[in-house]
């Protein structure tokens, strides 16, 4: 009798149960079993039950939560029954990594599909998870679709367990009864991970990276705790897309209060894109037939020339280590929900190509436990999954710096002043061994000080955004320019004689401070990293009476806006905040600007003049009386 074309009569004949189904692997084969939460439970256990029936069978898997005990029988077995190809290394339960780690396969997920669809992997059997059919036999892939799709599509044989909660998700998720060998009903839940707990850490690198992101940016975000912080503190931007590998719980409550609505992206407008989803019950019921969300395939969604069509691409992702020149190893560590080489380096690449676009790897600055720091000297044993020559921003509970275009020299600083404080001086004792910096540098009061980022503040001026905030060490060469660039008269008024060299011995005091003693904060246009200082403004405690000294410039264009109102109050605002006394300040007589800006301070101001300069000081506790 002639098989039937009808879909529906095909879906009947194919039926079988999970243990039939298995019957139709041969030993030596090859079989793909679907990733992550996609995973087909109802196979993977039907498959280890009846692992000691197979000989030589190769499983490849792609980040599994291992609901049934593979790994373990072919660490028992291993080239009897079952070898694992981990194509990315992956778990909740990452305890096994280390005994499991001659199992990876390391590569970029862009790249995952084409290695099954010209067969230079090929995959004899694909056990996948899908959908019902709908009205026309397709279903659809749901939460899995990243590299299933290629396998499935270049399978010899493809079983697949319908399960009626796995959700119908749109865009290139389908596949059809037509072209499924065996099908077995099994409904059951599918897998799910809750939310990682949000840690102190992991909070304060996400206020620091949110200060990068601009409205109308498009996201992507790793699987990682540090990540999913960085996208809660978000909630306060506007008009942001998604084009991300994974698609996650704090995702979705993103779009559910209107920070993402995927109007600006420039490509796929309208739409979030993802090829898998990893999280909640919650998170699946909201995926379901939802038409603003699409999967796709990862050759597409991580393809770096996609990826950078998108308007401010940024990527978020998290590095185990980072080295003083900038290499990243990614690889997982137990602290992660997941992490690995994957996606990293293809979002990375496509995210600094794209308009306005940034890179962001962020790690906290130390282990677990404290005892290690996360910023090393160099790489040695570790992996590197993204190259110095890829790395753009980097971010830790310390602040951010952007290492992009920067000598080695400017990196191993940039580096260490984001490292804990306690591994700051070994660290720069190393970069000097390794004479990555040079024999007459010092650290100064920086090697323990915590950036105070609550002085930080933006302000628009005549349009232009610009960035108020302490110096940090990195920007000793941008003050240096500042002075060069200076009006003589304003030279003048700042240092009390004509000037026409600033020494890098003379500024770096500018750049090593404590922020608590002395104190030195900037005016900044222009991107982060490699914007233009317009303003310098200092305070250094005078410890015999307790007064701070301050004194600032400001370039000419900027002078007359209300940044130097700015600083004082913020320089105020920081002194007494640390318990200085009060301000004191030196300048000429005819210096009206500093006269006018010192008297609208809310302070009773005292002036003398010794007949070479002008001494305007204020006391905290003295009031300046209303009316007056």
């Amino acid at each position: 009798m002639a098989k039937s074309l009808y879909w529906a009569d095909n879906y009947l004949e194919k039926l079988r149960t999970p243990e039939d189904a298995m019957h139709l692997i041969r030993p030596g084969q090859r079989v793909f079993l679907g990733s992550a939460c996609g995973e087909p439970q109802a196979l993977a256990r039907a498959l280890a039950d009846q692992a000691h029936l197979f000989t030589g069978l190769e499983i490849v898997r792609m980040m599994s939560l291992e609901s049934a005990p593979l790994t373990e029988i072919a660490n028992r077995t291993y080239e009897t029954n079952f070898s694992i190809r981990h194509i990315y290394l992956g778990s909740a339960r990452s305890e096994s990594f280390a005994d499991n780690l001659r199992f990876v396969t390391p590569m970029n997920m862009s790249e995952v599909p084409s290695l099954f669809k010209s067969r230079k992997l090929p995959i004899d059997v694909a056990l996948i998870q899908v959908s019902p059919p709908d009205d026309f036999g397709w279903m659809s892939l749901g939460v899995s679709v990243d590299v299933t799709m290629a396998a499935a599509n270049s399978a010899e044989r493809v079983i697949a367990q319908v399960n009626s909660r796995m959700p119908r998700i749109m865009g290139r998720s389908f596949i059809h009864v037509n072209d499924v060998d065996c099908i077995v009903e099994h409904d059951e839940e599918i897998l799910t991970i809750a939310p990682a707990l949000r840690s102190p850490i992991a909070t304060w690198i996400g206020r620091h990276i949110a200060r990068l992101i601009d409205d109308g940016s498009t996201l992507q975000v790793g699987l990682d705790a540090n990540s999913q912080a960085t996208v809660q503190a978000l909630s306060q931007k506007n008009d942001l897309g998604l084009h991300s590998q994974y698609f996650t719980n704090d995702i979705m409550h993103l779009y559910a209060i209107g920070v993402i609505n995927n109007r600006r992206k420039g490509f796929n407008e309208g739409k979030m894109v993802a090829s898998a989803a990893i999280g909640t019950k919650e998170l699946y019921e909201f995926l379901h037939d939802n038409p603003a969300i699409e999967f796709h395939p990862s050759d597409y969604v991580n393809d770096p020339y996609i990826i950078s069509r998108h308007n401010r691409m940024v990527s978020l992702n998290v590095a185990k280590a980072v080295d003083l020149t900038g290499q990243v190893s990614a690889e997982a560590v137990a602290q992660t929900l997941f992490a690995g080489v994957s996606g990293i380096t293809d979002f990375v690449r496509g995210a600094r190509r794209s308009p306005g676009g940034k890179s962001i790897l962020m790690l906290p600055s130390t282990t677990a436990d404290g005892k290690k720091s996360r910023i090393i000297p160099m790489m040695c044993d570790e992996a590197v999954v993204v190259s110095r020559g890829d790395v753009h921003y980097v971010a830790t509970e310390y602040g951010v710096v952007n290492l992009f275009g920067k000598s080695l020299q400017e990196r191993v600083i940039a580096m260490i002043s984001i490292a804990h404080p306690k591994f700051r001086d070994e660290l720069f004792q190393a970069a000097k061994e390794a004479r990555l910096i040079g024999p007459e540098r010092t650290l100064g009061e920086a090697a323990k000080a915590v950036y105070p980022v609550n002085l930080e503040e933006t302000v628009t001026i005549d349009g232009q955004p610009i960035i108020i905030r302490p110096a940090k060490l990195v920007d000793e060469r941008r003050i240096q320019e500042h002075y060069y660039h200076m009006d003589k008269d304003d030279i003048f008024l700042r240092f009390f004689h004509e000037k026409t060299s600033f020494e890098r011995w003379e500024v770096e005091n500018k750049s090593q401070i404590d922020y608590i003693k002395d104190l030195t904060l900037i005016a900044v246009v222009g991107e982060p990293g490699f914007g233009k200082i317009i303003g310098v403004a200092e305070y250094l405690l005078l410890m015999d009476s307790n007064m701070a000294e301050v004194a600032f410039t400001i370039n000419k264009e900027f002078q007359g806006k209300g940044l130097g109102k700015l600083f004082l109050k913020k320089m105020a605002d920081a002194a007494r905040e640390h318990g200085i006394s009060g301000l004191v300040a030196y300048t000429a007589a005819h210096n009206q600007g500093m006269i006018r800006l010192f008297k609208g301070l809310p302070y009773k101001v005292k002036t003398t003049f010794d007949g070479e300069a002008l001494t305007l000081s204020c006391k905290f506790d003295e009031l300046k009386e209303e009316g007056r």
